[in-house]
C-alpha cells in the first residue's frame, strides 16, 4: 500500500485573482492507479491526506477489507493546500475559497491524467469541496457521498465561523479557544451531559466536561497551525457552489448526513435532496441516527459503514 506523500506543481491564479505556485500534495492507497476504479476522499476541517492506514483517521472504513476496500479501489486523497500537513502554509488565506481548492484539486486530477473517478466521498467541509468540484466539472464521477455537508454554507454555521474568527484573532490561545467553541458544535448537549455527568475532576479542579474541551484544544494546537486553522475556518465559512449546477450533476448522488447536526442540520440536507429529487436526479438520503452531533460521521462506524457499503455494492 503506497502511503508516502506526492506532490504535484502547479500555477494557479484564484478567483480573487492572486497568482500562487502550489505543490499539491496527496497520497494514494490500494490498487495502482488505472489498475482499478478510483475513489476520491477529500479530508475534513482539521484532516489531512493520510486516510488509511495505523494513522489513517478514517482507517475504520478505508483499508484491506473495509468497506471502501484498498484491495479493490485505488483510494486519492489531496491536501487541502494550507492545512500544513506537507509544511504548506498560506498567509493570506482570504484569498482561497472553497471553489478555488475544488478547481486545484480538478488541476490535480488532471495532472495525473485521470479524467474519470468512481466514487467521491467527502465529509464535512471535504463533502462542500466535492459539492464544489462536480458543480465545476458535472461528469466528473459516477457515485457522490457527500457527508454531513451541504452545497453551502448556511447562515447558522457562517455564524459558528465568524465566533471561530474573533476566537483565532485573539491574543491569547487563540487555537485552544476557537478548538473548544468548535468541538460545542461538534458535539451535541445531550452528547456532553450523557458523557460527563457533572463529574469533577479532583487533579484539576474542574469538571470532567471542561478538562475535555481543554485536552481537545491543547491537542490540536499540538498538531496544528493557527495559520490552517484560519485558513480551513475561512474555507468552512464561504461553500457556495452554483446552485443552478447542481441539476447537470451525472453522478448517483448519496447525501449523508446525522440526525443531532449542529453544523449541518439534516433538514438542510434532506432541503437539498428533496430539490434535486423533484428534478429527477438519481439522489438517495440516508441519515445516522446519534446523540454525538456533527463527530458522528468520526464515531458512528457501524451505520456509516452499512451505508456506504450499500452504496458500492449496487
Amino acid at each position: 500500500m503506497k502511503t508516502e506523500l506526492n506532490y504535484i506543481n502547479l500555477s494557479y491564479q484564484t478567483y480573487s485573482q492572486k497568482e500562487y505556485n502550489i505543490s499539491l500534495s496527496y497520497q494514494l492507497f490500494g490498487k495502482d492507479l488505472f489498475t482499478a476504479p478510483i475513489i476520491l476522499i477529500n479530508h475534513a476541517l482539521t484532516g489531512n491526506s493520510n486516510v488509511s492506514g495505523e494513522k489513517g483517521w478514517w482507517k475504520q472504513l478505508v483499508g484491506d477489507n473495509q468497506v471502501v476496500d484498498t484491495d479493490q479501489y485505488t483510494v486519492l486523497c489531496f491536501n487541502i493546500p494550507g492545512n500544513g500537513y506537507d509544511n504548506f502554509l498560506i498567509e493570506d488565506y482570504e484569498d482561497f475559497t472553497p471553489s478555488d481548492i475544488a478547481a486545484i484539486f480538478l488541476k490535480g486530477l488532471e495532472a495525473l491524467q485521470i479524467k474519470n473517478i468512481y466514487a467521491i466521498i467527502g465529509g464535512s467541509l471535504g463533502g462542500g469541496i466535492a459539492w464544489e468540484m462536480l458543480a465545476k466539472q458535472p461528469d466528473l464521477a459516477e457515485i457522490f457521498i457527500p457527508i454531513a455537508c451541504d452545497y453551502r454554507t448556511h447562515d447558522w454555521l457562517h455564524a459558528q465561523c465568524l465566533v471561530q474568527n474573533f476566537l483565532l484573532n485573539d491574543k491569547e490561545e487563540p487555537l485552544q479557544k476557537a478548538r473548544i467553541h468548535a468541538m460545542l458544535c461538534y458535539r451535541t448537549p445531550q452528547s456532553l451531559n450523557d458523557r460527563f455527568q457533572n463529574q469533577y475532576n479532583k487533579e484539576n479542579q474542574r469538571l470532567e466536561s471542561e478538562d475535555w474541551l481543554v485536552y481537545h484544544g491543547n491537542t490540536l494546537n499540538e498538531r496544528f497551525s493557527l495559520k490552517a486553522y484560519k485558513l480551513m475556518n475561512h474555507l468552512l465559512m464561504n461553500i457556495n457552489a452554483d446552485e443552478t449546477a447542481l441539476e447537470s450533476i451525472q453522478a448517483r448522488m448519496h447525501m449523508i448526513s446525522v440526525d443531532t447536526d449542529l453544523f449541518f442540520p439534516a433538514s438542510e440536507i434532506r432541503m437539498c435532496f428533496e430539490n434535486l429529487k423533484e428534478k429527477n436526479k438519481d439522489v438517495s438520503y440516508h441519515e445516522i441516527q446519534s446523540i454525538h452531533g456533527h463527530d458522528a460521521f468520526l464515531m458512528e462506524y457501524q451505520q456509516l459503514n452499512n451505508i456506504i457499503k450499500n452504496i458500492l455494492q449496487k
